[in-house]
């Protein structure tokens, strides 16, 4: 008998949907990526339970056949690719035909469509997956689809979904990044009834779509940016440094109208920014790049999330030069100072910064009611909402503040162990270690940082682990094994998920009586508490037969991180701490860890100034 076969289409599309499903707001960008390519000039979303519940996406487009209907939930069956060269020349979101069909595969899944001036339309209903039901329906103007009950048939994702809440705010940002992308399409977003996000086109002035994106508090500050050279062209709008943030989620860069994720990109925004803003604030970058397609690989992610330049740096000096020079063009230099029109220096400018803190925390203190956030209320996981008086986001900390008294400018900490920005930690200096555990450094800017030494060694080696799954390296037999005796319950436990503890490196086999033998380890957890490693494993370990990939494994994962960076925690040399630096700079921050806080504490210079100046016996 064959030992290989062809998996079945139910089981090609449940993988596929763990690749592009990853949460309701993949849903939701996906299917209104559908309806922009469909031409539709007003998209409406509906959501219920943060889109866990419900989510319906209804459009104006060009509608489907009945047969167009069917074939759109067959994986790799699309309108938008035909040959091989048109991959080199989409002008349109999606391409790979493998939305529909994950997403129903995953749901109770309903599409109702009709092309325009059609007698009849269609309606086609799918169970987690199963045979469609197709029927006709009444004629409508465009196309519906309702996703109901998302991952109800694959609990193990479901299990790690966030709260209702977070769940929400990512599904509303993801209709925010496209509603940037296309001011001349009205978006229409609602939870429950009530409305969330409501913006008619405005194809003449992006910076109302701006305005209605991040918070009317942005639109006095926008100025347009542009940037023409050969086959790259940069267009959008930066926010004053008087309107910054203390995280980069301000910053939207867009490829042929497709939102990215570009360290380069982010980095060359940066360093336009670098003289101008105080430190730990981000900009407010709105950017769109239009280049040839063929000089941009768009499939290089599931998610379409990243891309891959022909000439990476060739875009980057395009995006600096555009932001470069409408800040040195802008009206808040005031007049060139100096001999030969030399600009302010930063340390000036940081003054400048801080005569415009005080202004705010004026106005803020006569109109602020609202109390700070409790630490710990917040799902650091969640998109922060916008928020006005010069900050597009909430503090992911309350300051020492009176009791309904706003964070002044340079009090509101960065979110830093969410999304760094790009080159944070490398650009780190140590400077001493505080309780033998906590890393004291200086950030640019002369900004005091204090990080976690076991949170940083735990983030890393979370990384290094995930990859190590991906890759299915098989165990490494260790030179210096260990036998334990472990309590009954959790001797079995582990012999019944010797394969889940194989996907994570590690080989147990029973020893006589209740006493296992650890075998092999990951190298990163040679000489760790062989005891403790085993008995949190045996908690954390899914039921035997259960799919073992990185969703499945990711609390093993979380456990095998935290005990790797318990062990390597006494060993930090500073070589070895500029390593680790180095890697977090590497590091995706999404997963979440056991112990997630590297960064402590961030005091910009701004904080340390005003506190060296302020006059003994005064408040904040």
């Amino acid at each position: 008998m064959a030992r290989i076969a062809r998996l079945s289409d139910v089981l090609i599309n449940k993988i596929a949907a763990g690749e592009v499903v990853e949460r309701p707001a993949s849903v939701v960008k996906e299917l209104v990526e559908n309806s922009i390519d469909a031409g539709s000039r007003t998209v409406r979303v509906a959501l219920e339970r943060g889109g866990l519940g419900r989510i319906t996406i209804s459009d104006d487009g060009q509608g489907m056949s009945a047969e167009d209907a069917r074939l759109s939930l067959e994986r790799h069956a699309t309108s938008k690719l035909r040959e091989l060269d048109d991959l080199f020349t989409l002008s349109t979101k999606g391409f790979r035909g493998e939305a529909l069909p994950a997403i129903a595969s995953v749901s109770r899944f309903t599409l109702h469509t009709a092309e325009r001036e059609s007698y009849v339309g269609t309606r086609i209903t799918v169970e987690g997956g199963g045979e469609p039901l197709v029927e006709e329906a009444p004629p409508r103007v465009g196309t519906v689809i309702s996703v109901e009950d998302l991952f109800y048939n694959t609990p193990a994702r479901r299990k790690f979904m966030r709260r209702e809440s977070t769940e929400l705010q990512h599904a509303e940002e993801a209709v925010i990044r496209l509603a940037l992308a296309h001011p001349d399409v009205s978006f229409f977003v609602e939870h429950g009834g009530q409305a969330l996000f409501t913006s008619p086109a405005s194809p003449t002035d992006p910076r109302e779509r701006i305005a209605a994106a991040l918070g009317p508090g942005v639109h006095p500050h926008l100025v347009a940016v542009e940037e023409r050279r050969l086959g790259v062209n940069v267009t959008g709008y930066i926010a004053s440094p008087e309107y910054t943030l203390p995280n980069a989620r301000g910053i939207y860069t867009f490829v042929n109208r497709r939102y990215i994720r570009d360290r380069g990109l982010n980095s060359a925004i940066q360093r336009a920014f670098q003289e101008f803003l105080a430190a730990g604030r981000q900009p407010v970058v709105v950017l769109f790049i239009d280049m040839d397609p063929r000089a941009v690989d768009v499939n290089v992610h599931p998610q379409k999330l990243e891309v891959r330049f022909a000439d990476a740096k060739g875009v980057g000096d395009a995006v600096n030069a555009a932001i470069s020079r409408a800040l040195r063009a802008a009206p808040w230099l005031g007049p060139p100072g100096g001999e030969g029109g030399a600009m302010e220096p930063p340390r000036q400018a940081a003054h400048y910064a801080m005569a415009v803190e005080r202004f705010l925390t004026r106005a803020q203190e006569a109109t602020w009611g609202a109390p700070l956030p409790i630490p710990g209320t917040q799902d650091s996981d969640a998109p922060a909402p916008p928020q006005a008086n010069g900050s597009l986001f909430a503090p992911s900390a309350p300051s020492p503040l009176l009791p309904g008294r706003a964070p002044a400018f340079g009090q509101a900490q960065p979110m830093l162990n969410e999304a760094p920005p790009p080159g944070y930690f490398g650009a780190l200096r140590p400077m001493g270690v505080l309780g033998e555990r906590f890393h004291v450094c200086e950030g640019s800017g002369g900004t005091l940082v204090v990080l976690d030494a076991h949170a940083a060694l735990e983030r890393a080696r979370l990384m290094a682990f995930h990859k190590a799954l991906q890759r299915a390296e098989p165990p490494v037999p260790t030179l210096f094994g260990a036998t334990v005796e472990l309590a009954v319950p959790v001797a079995r436990t582990l012999v019944e998920g010797h394969e889940a503890l194989a996907r994570l490196g590690l080989e147990v086999e029973p020893f006589g009586g209740t006493t296992l033998a650890l075998k092999a380890v990951p190298p990163a957890l040679v000489g760790a508490d062989a005891r403790a490693l085993l008995e949190a494993l045996a908690r954390a370990l899914p039921p035997p037969g259960s799919a073992l990939d990185v969703v499945v494994l990711a609390e093993p994962l979380r456990v095998l991180a935290c005990h790797a960076a318990r062990h390597a925690e006494g060993q930090l040399s500073e070589g070895k701490l500029r390593a680790l630096l180095g890697e977090l700079d590497a590091a995706d921050f999404h997963p979440p860890c056991i112990h997630g806080t590297v960064v402590v504490l961030e005091v910009p210079l701004l904080e340390l100034e005003r506190r060296a100046l302020r006059p003994p016996g005064t408040k904040s």
